[in-house]
């Protein structure tokens, strides 16, 4: 499985948490393995979870790099998918910042609404300069 198909069963299974925040990961990934739509591998599982373990930090990223939004105005598909890269940004020290963002935008592409990509694009571009500043 590669990284990019890793990142895309993460954002599916975070996107679901986002609905069903009463479930725990544990309950998500066992409803997914038994849907049989996907089987998780060592990378989008430790996405997941550390999605979920650091979603308070990533919203805190997110909110201050918005403008004229809140986090409760953003579709559910860009929140999960900034969610996700912001967490790959800050703790994934392996993975370059601009592949975070292009995967999150690419996933927009496929995902979200017309303007979701350059919205993602915009949001992470600003969470990457403020990183380096």
């Amino acid at each position: 499985m590669t990284r990019s198909e890793a990142r895309e069963q993460a954002f599916i299974l975070i996107f679901e948490k986002i609905f069903n925040p009463e479930l725990s990961v544990d309950d998500i990934k066992a409803i997914a393995e038994e849907s049989e739509l996907f089987v998780l591998d060592e990378f989008s599982e430790k996405l997941f979870i550390s999605v979920c373990e650091n979603q308070e930090k990533a919203d805190e990223v997110i909110s201050s790099h918005l403008r004229k939004w809140t986090l409760q105005r953003i579709p559910k598909v860009s929140l999960a998918l900034l969610r996700l890269a912001v967490v790959e940004i800050l703790f994934f020290e392996d993975v370059p910042d601009s592949v975070c963002a292009n995967e999150a935008v690419e996933l927009a592409k496929k995902y979200g609404g017309d303007d979701d990509a350059s919205f993602i694009n915009g949001v992470l571009g600003s969470v990457i300069r403020g990183k380096t500043n």
